[in-house]
């Protein structure tokens, strides 16, 4: 996006957040988000929908001679009769499932919502089916009627729209948060009097985004459950580049990982001029979640960014109750809860994905790990964030288990990530990169060569800058760095189309250093990249070292003298108040 848009966004996202944070009230972080992320699914159904139908109209009426939608004016006796069918067409169900749009009942649509939305509960809406009067019980009820219309119109959302009517807000907090999105346009944004080339589904999918961000970040702890933090999923999906293939995401909360892949895809179509809808044609996801009110945000979440997806039939426990047991995946990306205790049962004790050794009972860190290599293709490649004691620990099989995926290649690079990037917890992570070709054999790839016995570490925790007094994210630059440090690494050298250059890879003290299996052997197979990359070399600023010691000791001296004086005076102050020291 240009400067333009990406301002237009930012102003959006503060105008909607400040107005709906506003009329939260009461009703905590965790249940709210239902309420007006149903709200945003609705509007983002309902403007397609009249996109659709704003397109359909002018094909109805355009002559055109290869327009197989033109209904003739002259077929009809009036004006009357021309528009009334042209009316009767737009309603026809088909038309919009062909151009893969959700079917808007009008009870759900927006315009229906904000008109009914402020007459006087009792009010006359319409007849139903049967010819009874259908009255209005109450604004929430109002939506959830939306929502039930939408399911029962749409086989893709059946039981992914979560009901509002239960957290009980009350009419006038409902039509404000209507009158919000309402006085938004996205169909035809407009920004300092500049037309902008974005359409609804771009700024709600950026919306939706957004406040999934702002939700997690008001809930803490909770909210890490469903959202994994926008700058790591960029990282992993940049060093990953899935062009193409099957993308799975065994703890995918709210999707995030499929978000970043699917505009990963159509950055890479834009760059190589492409044709992004083309390009997403070959790529399937596929997902699990075990909470059902984080299955059904992911499912909303894909909905609102066109992208088709299998969830499985229902939530559920990824270890106990495999939803895709079959599928092998081109592309793995997890940030599964760190250090899991209660995930055992002793029906897994024997379980075919613990191949390189049975996990701890206590913590399912490599019980992902082996579920996500279980499920990988032959030629496919994986990334999962996990607490920093993977790499070393050697307690109930677990340094035994890492062996074994060293010995066997699967490794192949490390990452370890500066604290505070989590809203939900303070344990240091780092991210391992697997694949089950390293060899670049069973399908050639170009930009890779044969890593066979190499790894690479790379130690990002002095990235990053400070959001806010508690977290800390990654820049674009940092993002950028370590990606292509591993992609470089990966072919020793990559050419830059933006420079014109070739890249080559090199070892950078403090950063990245590339190593042979023997050298993991002699750290007794730890995969911290701090025992490897080394310190960052200092640069040298002339000052003999002789001198710069005799300078710093007279300085550490008078420091102590001063902290002494400082003392004294402390205890004398207080000893003049009564206090003895």
């Amino acid at each position: 996006m240009n400067n333009t848009e990406q301002q237009f966004l930012k102003a959006l996202d503060d105008k909607l957040w400040k107005a709906a944070d506003k009329l939260r009230s009461n009703l905590d972080a965790a249940n709210y988000k239902h309420v007006v992320l149903g709200l945003i699914f609705l509007k983002y159904v309902s403007d397609a929908f009249e996109e659709r139908q704003e397109a359909l109209l002018a094909m109805f009426q355009s002559d055109s001679d290869d327009n197989i939608y033109y209904l003739p004016r002259d077929d009809y006796d009036s004006d009357e009769a021309y528009q009334q069918a042209l009316q009767d067409e737009l309603e026809i169900l088909d038309y919009y499932r062909e151009a893969n749009v959700f079917w808007v009942p009008r009870p759900a649509r927006w315009n229906t919502l904000k008109e009914k939305a402020v007459l006087p509960t009792g009010t006359v809406l319409w007849q139903d089916g049967a010819g009874n009067e259908v009255k209005l019980r109450s604004v929430s009820w109002l939506i959830d009627n939306a929502l039930e219309e939408i399911e029962r119109s749409n086989a893709k959302l059946k039981g992914i729209l979560n009901r509002i009517s239960q957290y009980q807000l009350d009419n006038d907090k409902l039509i404000g948060l209507i009158n919000t999105f309402s006085d938004t346009s996205f169909t035809r944004p407009v920004f300092d009097g500049e037309p902008l080339n974005l359409h609804s589904k771009d700024i709600l999918g950026h919306v939706y985004e957004y406040f999934l961000g702002q939700f997690a970040l008001a809930e803490g702890k909770q909210g890490g459950q469903y959202y994994t933090p926008k700058s790591i999923v960029t990282l992993i999906v940049e060093m990953l580049e899935p062009y193409s293939g099957r993308v799975y995401d065994p703890a995918m909360g709210s999707g995030g990982f499929f978000v970043s892949s699917d505009k990963f895809i159509e950055e890479h179509a834009r760059e190589q001029h492409y044709d992004a809808a083309e390009q997403k044609k070959h790529i399937s996801v596929y997902g699990q979640e075990s909470n059902p009110t984080t299955w059904k945000l992911a499912a909303m979440n894909m909905a609102i960014r066109g992208i088709d997806f299998n969830f499985g039939k229902k939530n559920a426990d990824t270890f106990l109750n495999d939803q895709h047991p079959d599928l092998r995946a081109d592309f793995v990306m997890a940030n599964p809860p760190f250090n899991m205790k209660d995930w055992w049962s002793e029906s897994l004790a024997d379980d075919a994905r613990w191949r390189y050794g049975t996990p701890p009972k206590g913590n399912a860190n490599f019980a992902w790990m082996q579920h996500m290599i279980h499920h990988l293709a032959p030629t496919g490649s994986m990334a999962l964030l996990l607490a920093n004691g993977s790499m070393s620990s050697n307690t109930n099989n677990e340094g035994e288990i890492r062996r074994r995926l060293v010995e066997e290649d699967l490794v192949e690079c490390m990452v370890a990530l500066p604290g505070q990037l989590f809203t939900n917890t303070q344990i240091p992570a780092c991210i391992w990169f697997l694949t089950k070709d390293k060899a670049n054999g069973v399908v050639r790839d170009a930009r890779k060569r044969d890593r066979r016995g190499e790894f690479l570490f790379i130690d990002a925790r002095s990235l990053g800058y400070m959001r806010d007094r508690v977290l800390r994210d990654f820049t674009d630059e940092d993002i950028a760095r370590i990606a292509d440090t591993f992609h470089t690494w990966q072919a020793l050298s990559r050419h830059s189309h933006e420079s014109g250059k070739s890249a080559f890879y090199e070892d950078i003290s403090g950063f990245c250093k590339a190593v042979h299996l023997d050298e993991i052997k002699k750290h007794d197979f730890v995969l911290t990249p701090g025992r490897y990359v080394g310190a960052a070399e200092q640069e040298d600023d002339g000052e003999p070292f002789a001198e710069k010691m005799a300078r710093l000791t007279g300085q550490l001296r008078e420091q102590f003298a001063e902290s002494k004086r400082l003392e004294a005076e402390i205890k004398r102050n207080l000893g003049g108040l009564g206090y003895e020291c």
